[in-house]
């Protein structure tokens, strides 16, 4: 036997030294990860991260891939392996435009509420600067750069500020996208201080304060009806816990439903009736937020 204790040990200590390496490997390089541990083949083990962890990753990347609506057709494939039917499967696939349909809906409706707070930022920027004693043209290029109220036609406008272009229609034009008609009215005040000599920063700063209180009524009227937005979905979501009861109960809401006759009528009744209700209720709740 040798003074180092023979090949067994020096073995040992390579691997405790490969696994103390990898172990300051940096995180985001998964190569090197992976070649530490070809390297450690037989030797020591080096510990990954928890299985719940790598689960948890996964989920997320196919949550940014594919959107939420991306877990109905997922909801559907499980609860067509419990109840024994494709049918489900085949309402969760035709669920998904109608849930892209409505996220892309509440997308846009975000994207209008920060162009409005653009806009009302424009007018108060452009104001100060045109009191400071700015001309309306230098103090436009630099308060559309600052606010960006201008959205996909801040370069036509910003033109016309440039060369002397028709900045009234400019900016009327830019009124026409979605959360950015307060600048029609941007557009008069310039009109009116440009004809008539009219100051243009009172006019702004009118035209702020009306754009501001009707956004702060709007986001209060929001607040006061989400209460019965959430009500309404609460109540869409009833029959579904009826039927977890029903299943945790042994019932066997699902067998009940998909492989009788009357239990096929009456989910499809039941889900025409429970699609219109919603659809009529939170009607009635957008009508009543854009009023």
């Amino acid at each position: 036997m040798s003074v180092w204790g023979g090949p067994a040990v020096v073995a040992g200590a390579l691997g405790a030294v490969c696994a103390g390496a990898a172990r300051w490997l940096p995180a985001g390089r998964p190569s090197d990860r992976r070649r530490a541990r070809s390297l450690l083949a037989g030797g020591a083990a080096v510990t990954g991260p928890p299985a719940w962890e790598r689960v948890r990753g996964r989920l997320a990347r196919l949550h940014r891939r594919f959107g939420p609506e991306g877990w109905a057709p997922a909801a559907g494939v499980l609860l067509s392996v419990l109840g024994a039917s494709p049918l489900p499967a085949l309402v969760g696939a035709a669920a998904v435009p109608l849930l892209r349909r409505s996220r892309r809906a509440r997308a846009a409706d975000r994207a209008r509420e920060r162009r409005v707070d653009a806009v009302i930022a424009l007018c108060g920027t452009l104001a100060g600067q045109v009191r400071a004693g700015r001309q309306p043209g230098e103090a436009l290029l630099s308060a559309a750069r600052d606010s960006g109220g201008l959205g996909a036609a801040q370069a036509a406008v910003l033109a016309a500020a440039r060369f002397g272009g028709d900045v009234p229609g400019a900016l009327a034009e830019a009124a026409r996208q979605p959360g950015a008609e307060g600048l029609s009215g941007l557009a008069a005040c310039w009109r009116v201080a440009l004809d008539q000599g009219a100051g243009l920063a009172a006019g702004l700063d009118r035209l702020e304060s009306a754009l501001r209180a009707e956004r702060d009524q709007r986001a209060d009227l929001r607040a006061q009806l989400s209460g019965a937005r959430a009500t309404t979905v609460m109540l869409a979501c009833l029959p579904a816990l009826g039927l977890l009861l029903g299943t945790a109960m042994g019932a066997g809401p699902l067998h009940a439903l998909l492989h009788t006759g009357a239990g096929l009528a009456c989910l499809v009744v039941g889900g025409v009736l429970e699609a219109l209700g919603l659809w009529w209720a939170l009607g009635i709740v957008r009508r009543a937020e854009v009023s």
